[in-house]
């Protein structure tokens, strides 16, 4: 047996008839870009984060970035994040001219709330806490500590969609949040999108303008702005995959538990905390063996992945932040003790018994 990490393959299959219906409904609209597709998509996942208002984006990173612009955090602003997350994390902030700031993450994976207000200073604007794995951030008390400092929350909710803590979906728990639409998330299209969810009606209204050039309309430009739009064609498969995300994700959750129940006296395996409901976008394990462990796998055609091999702080791109080695200790020896196991809708429940299976064999 073989059992690929993602298989985007197999979703598309379920969904081909759908699919084909909406290419030619694009097609055939002569609507490529903006346009009623994308308000109707714009409405549903709104409604679906719990939030008043959202917009469809080029990517994921453009959700973040914007967010960030239209918060008129720049140079000279610093933004608190955690270093175990993907690069695009403290991109958008460096992008904005802003500095990064790191703390370390807890024993979930998540930012450590209490290590923030010793980064804080004057010059701080902003906390970015990741979503990550598909797990809530501690946001109460994330929120408790923007209120007493006056910063911002902006949530990075990019594998997280549909997640709930406190039974309230991420994207509607800070002043706004960014969602990726990259093929591999829980909701994904076929290519790159975004989607930006707010309850700021200022911040929406200024990322809608942001979006496209800065445009007021056609013929006036109000401020010197950017080009991210979702594609309507993007949208409108955006919305056919969300009428299907609950199920999906209902089966994330599923695998999830079975790796746990079944793997939970050889490795580290998440726990769910009863507030929260994780959706499960990567299903990470810790072991000190991790690497004979993976080679193992791969040998009976398991594939895994590492997510995230290199801290940011030790990317040589972050060189200029100051950070060294030894820094963040839980975030760098999870980098060196994680896997992340295949998990996936479409996953059939052989190739899960076949995954757990192995992974005993080796212990």
């Amino acid at each position: 047996m073989k059992v690929p990490f993602v298989s985007i393959d197999r979703q598309y299959s379920s969904l081909r008839s759908e699919f084909k219906e909406a290419f030619d409904e694009i097609g055939s609209s002569g609507q490529y870009i903006m346009g009623e597709v994308l308000e109707n998509f714009e409405k549903d996942i709104a409604s679906y984060c719990d939030s008043d208002f959202a917009l469809g984006l080029a990517n994921g990173s453009d959700a973040l970035f914007l967010a960030l612009k239209a918060l008129d955090i720049g140079e000279g602003d610093e933004v608190i994040t955690c270093p175990n997350s993907f690069i695009a994390s403290a991109w958008v902030i460096e992008a904005t001219k802003a500095k990064t700031v790191f703390v370390d993450c807890a024993k979930d994976f998540n930012i450590d709330y209490s290590l923030i207000e010793s980064a804080i200073t004057d010059k701080t604007k902003a906390i970015l806490p990741v979503h990550l794995t598909g797990r809530p951030a501690p946001m109460n008390e994330l929120n408790e500590i923007a209120k007493k400092f006056n910063l911002s929350v902006l949530e990075d909710s990019a594998q997280a969609i549909g997640a709930k803590y406190y039974n309230k979906r991420v994207g509607s728990l800070g002043d706004a949040a960014g969602f990726s639409l990259h093929p591999l998330k829980n909701l994904g299209v076929m290519g790159d999108g975004g989607v930006l969810t707010t309850n700021n009606k200022e911040i929406y209204e200024k990322v809608l303008k942001l979006r496209n050039h800065g445009l007021k309309n056609r013929d006036e430009c109000e401020i010197w702005g950017y080009n991210s739009r979702l594609d309507a064609l993007q949208a409108k498969l955006a919305s056919i995959k969300l009428s299907h995300l609950d199920n999906w994700n209902d089966r994330f959750r599923s695998i999830a538990a079975f790796y746990k129940d079944n793997l939970k006296d050889l490795v580290e395996v998440p726990t769910d905390k009863k507030y929260e409901e994780s959706v499960y976008h990567n299903f990470v394990i810790r072991v000190d063996r991790r690497n004979d462990l993976m080679n193992f796998l791969e040998e009976r055609n398991i594939e895994t992945k590492i997510h995230y091999p290199i801290p940011i702080h030790l990317q040589e791109c972050s060189k200029n932040l100051g950070y060294k080695k030894g820094d963040f200790p839980l975030t760098e020896s999870f980098a060196n003790q994680m896997i992340s196991l295949p998990i996936y809708p479409e996953l059939s429940d052989s190739e899960i018994e076949y995954v757990v299976d192995n992974i005993r064999d080796f212990f």
